[in-house]
């Protein structure tokens, strides 16, 4: 996901109408074998609360490569949380809306071709919620180190479309979907010396340790090992002016509001780096609480077999 260009030609994922409430609850059911407690993905959400009543910009870092366990996890989330007459229309990267197989499935869960005319439609029009994952790529495969910081890459969209439609921006910090695989690098270098961005507007060839392949290269699809999924919604921000319809934003207050937003999901995610410091050191006595017990077991076996 990504603040792209639309799909040119391709016809799903350019209406918002298409939305189809029972869609989502089938989605509903069968995410609901895969995520939350004791499931395969146990979800960890706060702050939901912060959300003021649509329409609103959500905007989220992005994480996983690209099986995107992050934006499921999300989508399950918001759907629990707010129900399935609230749609949450995704910004998609283009590849899933350019084909009659994935095209017609994400068009029907909301998923809408990444343009600012449909943006604008979206939350001025039918006063619909937006997420956006500026990073889009980018943020998806940057390395593993780099897994709690913020990397838009310098797109701003999203702010001056903040500004166009008076809509506040709800920053959404995520961590967890990055543990599931490590990236070594995200290739950038190599994608312009392949000149990927040009034949398929990507901007990375990522390297990186994921099952089933081991040392894998190039942005394939992995499966991920059972993670905690962790959201962390922000208060939300109000754009810093109000422009007459039709009016471009000025530069300085679309700076401001990115800025604003980026400090505010910055610190969002070293909370949750800093949670996961904790969350390690619990494990670590919770094993130590254990090995007593398990050295005695282990003893008492020794003892009954001679």
């Amino acid at each position: 996901m990504g603040w792209l260009h639309g799909v040119h030609g391709s016809p799903w994922g350019t209406r918002p109408v298409d939305y189809d409430p029972s869609a989502i609850a089938s989605s509903q059911h069968h995410m609901r074998l895969l995520f939350g407690p004791g499931r395969y993905f146990r979800v960890d959400a706060s702050g939901m609360d912060h959300v003021p009543p649509p329409p609103v910009i959500l905007v989220s870092n992005h994480s996983g490569g690209t099986s995107v366990p992050d934006a499921w996890g999300l989508l399950y989330t918001w759907y629990t949380h707010f129900g399935i007459h609230r749609p949450l229309h995704p910004m998609a990267h283009e590849i899933v809306l350019s084909n009659g197989v994935t095209g017609p499935y994400f068009a029907k869960r909301g998923a809408l071709q990444a343009s600012p005319a449909l943006a604008h439609e979206v939350l001025r029009e039918w006063g619909h919620d937006l997420l956006v994952m500026p990073g889009g790529d980018l943020d998806t495969w940057r390395p593993y180190r780099d897994r709690y910081r913020v990397r838009f890459s310098g797109r701003r969209g999203y702010a001056r479309m903040a500004i166009r439609t008076g809509v506040p921006i709800v920053p959404l910090a995520h961590a967890g979907a990055h543990e599931t695989l490590m990236v070594l690098t995200d290739g950038q270098r190599l994608a312009r010396w392949l000149h990927l961005p040009e034949l398929v507007r990507a901007n990375i060839w990522p390297v990186h340790l994921s099952l089933p392949f081991g040392l894998t290269v190039g942005p394939t699809p992995h499966i991920p090992p059972p993670a905690l999924l962790r959201y962390r919604f922000g208060e939300p921000i109000a754009p810093p002016v109000v422009v007459e319809p039709g009016q471009e934003p000025p530069d300085w207050a679309v700076d401001e509001l990115d800025a604003e937003v980026r400090a505010a999901m910055q610190g969002l995610l070293d909370g949750l780096a800093e949670e996961r410091v904790v969350l390690a050191e619990r494990l670590r006595d919770q094993l130590r609480g254990r090995l007593p017990g398990l050295a005695n077991r282990v003893k008492t076996l020794r003892s009954l077999l001679g």
